[in-house]
């Protein structure tokens, strides 16, 4: 049996994700420990371990308007206090300029994940567990405090603090905000036609009026961004009741338009955990494997997976991947990059065909869509690469499935529709050269995964011929050979014939024999540039490689040196007059630093494959990729966002961790390397 990682979980324990003993670390550590539970709506609820908002995104419940796309912050957060005696103690935590207040994280003593999220109180003989929940197919939050220990009677009230805003922007004290009361429910509501609506009920606790704006909530993730950082949130008034003894009292939010109040009296929290809780089962049954790593990320895996509503189709609920939490919804580039760890590694092949036809459906002048509008259906193409990993994926697809008869009927066509036309030509001006190797874009475009662009700069000019499209372009050229190998000799000739031109002439444009390894991009006035950067590592990761073996391994030997951290991958070469060692700042410096030295994680999961292959998979070379990939293990478990992978890293030490806090490809690839390695 190949040999596993240990981590928190046991096979016996697959509910829990992550814990943290609270008492005595220091705020600011506590701050940057995040969590997430999502829907499959693409809704979610975010915070901290401490409960402390420090992202825009933050919120105990952002729902979809159109989902995935339209999010809206519906309850930002409560406040909970306990009075006795005539004072009140808090136990929320909020930041104000210059200060917390109130400031309760002192009681908060441990922190776990499972289905839920749960905060351990302690106060003067009171023992609280706060838990949240998130429904799994609509968007309602419930939140249970479980009075486990009560020696004397308290009053115990909860404030609710509502955003309703689009969740990419702040709320301010002009809003018109409004309550009233509906079937024994509290909506809150926009004073104008066609208001998204909050429903809360608390159904144990008497609702008292007291409307209050309390404004600049400081939110430190977007201030350290470069970003604006202070909120107003609204409040109607609080919630109140006498605690005497042990008891649970349960809140219930839903956001939306037209929000059914039915609907929110019929949601449990018994039910609902329980569905959560087959739902898991059925999550993990996928992993073919004892290894305890592999069943946590099957689980974050899983917050990726949701459901496009289209107008495309006949069908409103297609599968999609969304690309990282908070602010990306469904990138296509992301989305078949991801596509093998997160939904064939784990054996959910349902969502991996429903969503290669979800784009496949969308897809337009030979090119699937790099990404959908965040508030509507509309599909954007400005990707040169994000249809040739569409056809990796799929032929990964068809090669673990066997699904023949889906792929030729629902795949196949747009996979021959891309090929006819990056060969013949399609938008930005892509096509094949003369010497069969794809070229296309121009100084204004940013048509490959390097995209950083600001105030009209494109940091990372890859316009011509990019090292990873052509690497790609051969790739899908073989594929198309060998699947007409046996059933169309004339196809498979055609697409032999072109795979061995490109063949041919990949090392000529490429291959540097002064650097010792590939340029990274030949514009088309045949200038090479010649940074040593990690895309060249797919020229000999991907299955089918236009390299001799020599040079593979002489590529993995390079970046392994120069670009090789223990989070990922850099963008480029420390030695590089253009390396950028931090991303940090506003966003022009954050861009600016994107693809300029900045750490990938994804990125691992090429490498580690590259290095198994240039090592013919030796059991020494599956121990050290262990080693390499042991660091992000420790990740999952301890730092970010609990449970999942960050999108990017610092590329000088401590490495520390950037960008989206839970991202797609970066837990797809970590799911693929582990799966490579115990293979």
């Amino acid at each position: 049996m190949a040999k596993t990682f240990t981590t928190l979980l046991t096979r016996q324990q697959t509910q829990l994700i992550a814990s943290v003993d609270t008492e005595g670390k220091p705020l600011d550590e506590l701050l940057g420990c995040e969590y997430l539970l999502t829907n499959t709506r693409g809704g979610y609820s975010a915070g901290t371990v401490v409960g402390c908002n420090t992202r825009r995104y933050h919120g105990l419940l952002i729902g979809t308007l159109d989902p995935p796309a339209n999010r809206i912050i519906g309850l930002a957060n409560l406040l909970e206090t306990i009075i006795t005696d005539g004072q009140m103690h808090h136990l929320s935590t909020f930041e104000f300029p210059e200060k917390f207040s109130p400031a309760g994280h002192s009681f908060v003593k441990r922190f776990t994940r499972d289905l839920g999220v749960h905060f351990d109180y302690q106060w003067e003989g009171v023992e609280l567990t706060k838990s949240i929940y998130l429904s799994r197919n609509d968007d309602t939050v419930l939140v249970e405090y479980d009075f486990k220990s009560v020696e004397r009677a308290f009053d115990f009230t909860l404030r609710p603090f509502a955003a309703l805003r689009d969740f990419h922007c702040m709320q301010k004290s002009y809003a018109p905000m409004c309550s009233a009361q509906r079937e024994n429910n509290l909506l809150i509501y926009h004073d104008v036609a066609g208001s998204c609506e909050l429903l809360i009920d608390c159904g144990k606790m008497n609702f008292e009026k007291d409307p209050q704006w309390w404004f600049n909530f400081v939110y430190r993730k977007d201030r350290s961004r470069g970003q604006d950082f202070l909120e107003d949130l609204w409040s109607p008034g609080f919630y109140k009741c006498n605690i005497e003894g042990p008891c649970k009292i349960v809140l219930k939010a839903a956001v939306g338009i037209g929000c059914d109040a039915g609907q929110l009296g019929r949601t449990n929290i018994k039910d609902t955990i329980k569905e959560l809780a087959d739902v898991r089962k059925k999550i993990t049954a996928g992993i073919k494997s004892d290894d305890d790593t592999l069943i946590k990320l099957a689980v974050a895996a899983d917050q990726f997976i949701c459901r496009r509503h289209t107008t495309q189709t006949n069908d409103d609920t297609r599968a999609t991947l969304l690309a990282g939490y908070p602010w990306f919804f469904d990138w296509g580039r992301d989305a078949f990059i991801s596509l093998p760890g997160l939904l064939l590694a784990t054996g959910r092949y349902k969502d991996a065909r429903s969503v290669l036809t979800t784009f496949a459906a969308a897809a337009d002048q030979g090119m699937i869509p790099n990404r959908f509008d965040d508030r509507s259906d509309t599909a954007y193409f400005n990707s040169i690469d994000a249809s040739l990993w569409f056809i990796n994926a799929a032929f990964q697809y068809l090669n673990v499935t066997k699904d023949t008869a889906g792929f030729k009927e629902q795949i196949l066509p747009a996979i021959l529709q891309i090929v006819k036309s990056y060969h013949d030509g399609t938008r930005f001006d892509i096509h094949a050269d003369s010497d069969g190797l794809v070229t296309g874009g121009s100084e204004e475009t940013q048509l490959t995964w390097m995209d950083a662009k600001f105030g009209g700069v494109v940091f990372t000019p890859r316009y011509g011929k990019a090292v990873e499209v052509n690497a790609l372009w051969y790739n899908a050229l073989c594929y198309l050979a060998e699947y007409f190998e046996k059933i169309d000799s004339q196809n498979c000739d055609r697409f032999s014939a072109l795979a061995e031109k490109v063949c041919e002439n990949f090392s000529n444009v490429f291959w540097n024999e002064h650097t010792g390894y590939l340029n990274d991009c030949v514009y088309p006035d045949g200038l090479a540039d010649t940074a040593c950067r990690s895309n060249q590592l797919l020229a000999a990761s991907l299955e089918h490689s236009p390299l001799a073996p020599y040079q593979q391994k002489q590529i993995v030997d390079v970046v392994r040196n120069e670009l090789l951290t223990p989070y990922g991958l850099r963008t480029l070469s420390p030695k590089d007059v253009n390396y950028k060692n931090r991303y940090i700042g506003p966003q022009n410096q954050r861009d600016e630093s994107y693809h300029q030295g900045t750490v990938w994680a994804w990125l691992m999961g090429p490498f580690v494959e590259a290095y198994l292959k240039v090592n013919n998979f030796s059991p020494q070379s599956r121990k050290q990729c262990r080693e390499f990939i042991e660091p992000l293990i420790r990740h999952l478990n301890e730092q970010a966002c609990l449970g999942s992978i960050s999108e990017i890293f610092d590329g000088d030490e401590p490495h520390g961790p950037r960008g989206c806090f839970a991202q797609a490809w970066s837990v797809a690839e970590l799911i693929r390397a582990i799966t490579l390695i115990n293979s």
